[in-house]
């Protein structure tokens, strides 16, 4: 299904609209393309921020609203769509992407790429492990880690020959000047402080915020001028301003909410810390590391195929509450090191995971897929 011109149509379909790593890279990846050989489209089941931010760019964007489990009006829509724009290849993300995107692709008979992006879903219900496995079968799956990779072949029965892994991949960080820097903090109420501790995370509970803030107190006996800048927005915002003021810490976190200047935040940080429970390849981690900043990560999911132990930051056990204090004390402290690991973090980044590897890779697996679809409509 390649146009007259030779550009294939690229569509893209996203499970959430809402802010995120996944929708950050859906965002991203579409505008980013060569549009010598492929053109982008969107497809989304709801409005929001994925929506603005596609429109924004002049991406055409379609939202076909979805009303539950096997919603055949959705499909039946979506083939008109994929139809009516030549659509050569879908590459879809995350599970109801993944599944009703790859039900569509096989009725059409047109390549789908489904990128799984994280796994803490899975494993609990046995519908959904079915579902990927006929996903795995008839679409060709992307995982974002080889962490993630082993844990579909290993928990969810995804076929080997069906699986890759890409890696997520972020541009190196913009220059913010020192005028925007103070600007920044002055507006933070962060002038007249020694630290800044920064976190990015929708605010539920496999991010873990809550052992960040049980960690706090002890951090704040040895520097008790520094403050910690929680940017993300989720369910339990209210549960965590509560646990704050019980621990007695609540003058010394701001909770942010969703911020679209996070560059310029970054910018202040002296530390960036992720306590996740579970990840795939964190995109909010990848850019921290690109902004130079120290970081302390758990060591779960791709954590560590990022961050390598005191050379560009530490890893560190989840729900480990004293580990994470004494670490953060040790960067708060030893400025050198800090500076030390932060430049290795950037480096890392910039050769192995910066985004136009990224984009290279998808490419190159749209252009194989479609060559052998083109072979087998000539057979």
């Amino acid at each position: 299904m390649l146009a007259r011109s030779g550009v294939a149509t690229v569509l893209y379909l996203s499970s959430t609209s809402i802010p995120g790593g996944a929708e950050m890279i859906v965002s991203r990846l579409p505008g980013s393309l060569d549009h010598t050989r492929f053109r982008p489209i969107v497809c989304l089941y709801h409005p929001g921020w994925l929506h603005d931010k596609c429109s924004a760019q002049g991406l055409e964007t379609h939202v076909l609203p979805i009303n539950g489990m096997f919603d055949w009006r959705w499909m039946w829509n979506f083939l008109q769509l994929i139809k009516e724009r030549n659509v050569s290849l879908i590459h879809a993300h995350e599970f109801t992407a993944n599944t009703y995107g790859t039900l569509v692709a096989r009725m059409i008979g047109i390549p789908l790429i489904a990128t799984v992006h994280g796994k803490n879903y899975y494993t609990e219900q046995v519908k959904r492990r079915m579902a990927y496995r006929m996903v795995s079968r008839y679409a060709n799956m992307v995982a974002v880690s080889e962490d993630l990779k082993r844990f579909l072949l290993e928990n969810v029965g995804v076929a080997p020959e069906r699986l890759q892994v890409v890696y997520n991949g972020v541009n190196p960080a913009p220059h913010v000047p020192r005028e925007k820097r103070d600007s920044v903090k002055a507006k933070l109420g962060l002038s007249d402080l020694d630290h800044v501790v920064g976190m990015v995370g929708s605010l539920y509970p496999v991010k873990a915020h809550r052992y960040l803030l049980k960690a706090i107190p002890r951090v704040l006996a040895v520097c008790p001028r520094t403050v910690f800048l929680l940017i993300g927005r989720g369910e339990l915002e209210a549960t965590l301003k509560q646990e704050a003021k019980d621990l007695g810490i609540e003058e010394h976190v701001q909770f942010l909410g969703f911020r679209d200047d996070v560059p310029s935040i970054l910018s202040v940080m002296d530390v960036f810390v992720l306590p996740s429970l579970s990840e795939g390849l964190s995109v909010a981690l990848l850019e921290a590391m690109a902004a130079g900043i120290p970081t302390i990560a758990t060591r779960v999911g791709g954590n560590p195929e990022l961050v390598i132990d005191q050379r560009t930051g530490f890893l560190i056990p989840p729900r480990d509450t004293e580990t994470l204090a004494s670490k953060l004390l040790i960067l708060l402290q030893d400025k050198e090191l800090s500076r030390t690991l932060g430049d290795n973090g950037r480096k890392r980044v910039k050769d192995s995971f910066s985004f136009e590897a990224m984009v290279n890779n998808y490419q190159q697996l749209y252009e194989r897929l479609l060559a052998r679809t083109e072979i087998h409509s000539q057979v």
